[in-house]
């Protein structure tokens, strides 16, 4: 299982991603989820990626690969996010359908999904979520945030701080408690925990973090957050009981 989030308002776009992957209860191990493939003063993208590993790195591997390559049509040729988007997506299909049959043979699950997120010069910063079978939905104002993989956990923090008008920092630190609150409750989901913060129009990434396990910052977060949940918690009013006489009558069953 993974847990990645994107986030876009009217300051930028903050990416984030854990690191864990595993094949079973004894096999767990750490890979990278998050992957800049910008051309610094022309265009930022970034992709994070969820789902099958041999599936997302095949896709990254071909789109780093054009870049490498200078291939006539490639991730820095494109003149808008929307074709970006529509090309990862071409890639993902392109090696699914090479490697569908045989994972189907061991019903092995070969779906993915991957965030889109950047700007290209000339255009407003753009965020994406490209599914398994390469279409493709955009975050927008009124829906800023969008999530890979084991989302239900990390989704009630984005849900009640995160508005259009949120500092990037702000959007920063609540990315991090997004997937911390993730990490503690489902185990598949670990550091290292990689950031990245894009401030728009800056058309390069020059705020990228990585937290290992043990990390003081992130430790000292997660104890900060948990003070705070448990002090609002207790300053909650408490229940107004109804008196016995309005309280609920019992249901007579009849056949």
């Amino acid at each position: 299982m993974t847990y990645c989030l994107g986030i876009i308002n009217r300051f930028g776009i903050v990416m984030a991603s854990d690191s864990r992957t595993n094949a079973g209860t004894d096999y767990i191990s750490a890979y990278k989820k998050i992957f800049d493939l910008s051309l610094p003063g022309e265009r930022v993208l970034v992709i994070c990626v969820s789902g099958n590993l041999s599936i997302t790195q095949g896709v990254m591997t071909r789109l780093k690969r054009d870049i490498r390559d200078r291939t006539e049509i490639n991730l820095h040729t494109f003149s808008n996010m929307f074709d970006v988007a529509a090309y990862t997506g071409e890639k993902i299909r392109e090696v699914q359908s090479k490697d569908r049959d045989w994972l189907e043979k061991d019903n092995i699950d070969y779906s993915c999904s991957f965030l889109l997120g950047g700007q290209i010069k000339g255009e407003e910063p753009q965020l994406y979520l490209i599914y398994s079978q390469g279409n493709f939905i955009q975050a927008t104002m009124e829906t800023p945030f969008l999530q890979l993989g084991e989302t239900k956990y990390g989704k009630p923090i984005l849900d009640r701080t995160v508005t259009y008008e949120t500092s990037l920092s702000d959007l920063a630190k609540c990315a991090l408690l997004s997937i911390d609150s993730t990490m503690k409750s489902n185990i598949s989901v670990g550091p290292p925990i990689n950031l990245i913060l894009y401030r728009n129009d800056s058309l390069e990434l020059d705020h990228t973090l990585q937290l290992r396990l043990g990390d003081p910052y992130l430790a000292k977060i997660r104890k900060l957050w948990e003070q705070s949940l448990r002090q609002a918690f207790e300053a909650m009013p408490d229940i107004e009981w109804q008196a016995e006489e309005n309280g609920l009558e019992d249901e007579i069953l009849i056949d």
